[in-house]
């Protein structure tokens, strides 16, 4: 069926870090018929975080109330719109976990929990969980049986889903006794806009529960109530609800009830596809593809390629984030790696030079307090892209400042949320500029890293797309990232490639495309830009990638 531009439209919801953007797509040619970006309230404002300990937690109704305020506003993009709206597919950050009761409503939206952490979403990048990973990897290797982290890099990391279930269990009893179960904020969005009220009807997305909650075929679901006992037995009444069975996301979840259209002001009964996560879905929309890694970089970076499943036993990759049959494209495993740190490195700089401005001019006298704001304003706008003008000046070689990336802990290769980060080299000539540089520097020798650990376990790389904020903003960044890679880095068109890949679901949900390739071909993005390597940076990062290795090698003795 070749489709006639104007006739029909997809949305496609990113749930992000901070905020969600929302696109409306025209499933004929992939033109962008609107966008609507809304920052999540309660997190704006740092409600139920704590940074120094690394708790950060969302409140649903934050995703209800960006859910509303962007479909909301989409609906009313034009006469007729509406009407010819065919379907929606939602991507989340992930593992992003939270308690629930038995209807499946995260137990902050019943009054009790209203303002209990413990009850809320544990965003991706909480690392409270810490003690309860090293727990089940523990576990997984001395209970005398499989060793459940072998489909998840060999390593269980605190970002993921029973890592952070079991924190909240052991944190909050009163959650505890009162969740029947947990899920990935990716599957209770689906579950609430189809009107799914039953634990047992929710299609619980192969992508999340693949790579994060240990599911695998081979195990008939995840890891059995046996091993779960050994760590809490309240584990194993989770594991009991989630089912045995996984779906990807080409799949309909359900259809968007009645009160939900209302709410919306979209038609009541189009499909809903089955959800995902964020980087899975934007690199679908990056165009991968075997061969094609595609980089979604943001506030961490995902890093994520597909291949073809093997005839025989499944070759096991270590030190990555999980490879999971049809968790990207359905009929390929898809392979997820990735940096616990990457935007976030950029803005904790800006937040450290930014200090005085924060601190210091609210006290100021004889300067107005609208003088002020514009003084506060305008710095904070432009700190980073003056930093990066002057830091493209510098030369690598004479700064000779050597930065690790682990500001979150690492996450590839090989999972390690105890790393910190290091700067060495800093000399009393050392200015803003030079260390800006350096740490650009060690985000790509962070990516150099994963593309080597794929290679040597037989992952091919042929070719590499960025996607992402930091890939269409940072032009410094992409070449550093182009040279120390040696590879060309293609930019995509498209300012919102990840909620494009969830849009490419929709189409494929509502029955437009018969398969995510066909989608990829009818509607993906042309590149916008392709970062060539310079041979000379190349040869000279190559030497100082070597000192980034050492680097390593003594912070994590």
């Amino acid at each position: 069926m070749e489709l006639k531009r104007g006739e029909h439209y997809v949305l496609g919801l990113d749930y992000g870090s901070d905020s969600c953007r929302t696109v409306l797509i025209d499933a004929a040619d992939g033109n962008e018929v609107g966008m609507v970006m809304m920052n999540y309230p309660r997190w704006t404002n740092g409600l139920y975080c704590d940074p120094v300990t690394n708790r950060f937690r969302q409140h649903p109704q934050d995703y209800i109330d960006v859910l509303e305020g962007t479909v909301g506003t989409l609906a009313k993009a034009g006469p007729g719109v509406t009407d010819k709206i065919r379907g929606i597919a939602i991507d989340t950050t992930g593992s992003t976990p939270c308690a629930v009761d038995k209807e499946g409503k995260p137990l902050a939206l019943n009054p009790q929990f209203a303002e209990n952490p413990g009850a809320m979403f544990v965003l991706w990048k909480d690392h409270t969980a810490v003690a309860e990973a090293n727990r089940i990897n523990e576990a997984a290797r001395t209970w005398g049986g499989t060793d459940f982290t072998k489909f998840v890099g060999g390593i269980y990391s605190a970002e993921w889903f029973w890592a952070k279930a079991l924190r909240v269990f052991t944190e909050d009893p009163q959650v505890a006794e009162a969740a029947v179960s947990f899920i990935e904020h990716c599957d209770w969005m689906t579950a609430l806009l189809t009107g799914v009220r039953d634990l047992s009807a929710i299609k619980r997305s192969r992508c999340a529960m693949g790579h994060k909650a240990m599911w695998h075929a081979e195990f008939g679901g995840c890891p059995p109530a046996d091993f779960w006992s050994i760590l809490d037995s309240r584990l194993v009444k989770i594991r009991e609800s989630l089912g045995t069975e996984t779906y990807t996301s080409d799949q309909v979840a359900g259809h968007l009830s009645e009160e939900w259209a209302n709410r919306l002001g979209i038609p009541a009964g189009i499909p809903v596809a089955v959800g995902a996560y964020d980087a899975h879905m934007g690199a679908v929309g990056g165009g991968v593809k075997p061969g094609r890694l595609v980089r979604v970089m943001g506030t961490s970076t995902c890093d994520v390629i597909v291949g073809p499943k093997a005839a025989g036993p499944e070759t096991l990759v270590q030190g990555i984030c999980g490879q999971v049959d049809g968790s990207v494209i359905p009929g390929f495993i898809g392979y997820e790696a990735g940096q616990s740190s990457f935007g976030d490195v950029y803005a904790w700089f800006r937040k450290l030079i930014l200090w005085p401005i924060e601190s210091l001019l609210p006290n100021l006298e004889g300067i107005a307090q609208e003088g002020k704001e514009k003084i506060r304003r305008t710095i904070s706008q432009q700190a980073l892209p003056v930093l990066e003008k002057e830091a493209a000046k510098v030369d690598p070689v004479s700064s000779g400042i050597i930065a690790l990336d682990w500001f979150n802990g690492r996450r590839t290769p090989k999972a390690n949320p105890y790393l910190t980060a290091a700067i060495t080299g800093l000399t009393l000539g050392s200015d803003a500029p030079r260390v800006y540089r350096a740490l650009a520097e060690a985000t790509a020798f962070g990516a150099r890293a994963i593309v080597e650990c794929f290679r040597e376990q037989g992952v091919a790389i042929e070719s590499i797309a960025g996607v992402g904020g930091v890939a269409r903003k940072s032009p410094l960044v992409m070449q550093i990232l182009a040279d120390v890679l040696n590879m060309p880095i293609e930019i995509p068109a498209n300012n919102q490639t990840v909620a494009l890949g969830a849009a490419m679901f929709a189409t494929v949900a509502a029955g437009l495309y018969p398969d995510i390739p066909s989608a990829q071909q009818a509607i993906g993005s042309p590149i916008d830009k392709t970062y060539i390597p310079n041979p000379e940076m190349v040869n000279l990062y190559d030497r100082i990638y070597r000192q980034y290795k050492k680097l390593g090698a003594f912070v994590e003795e």
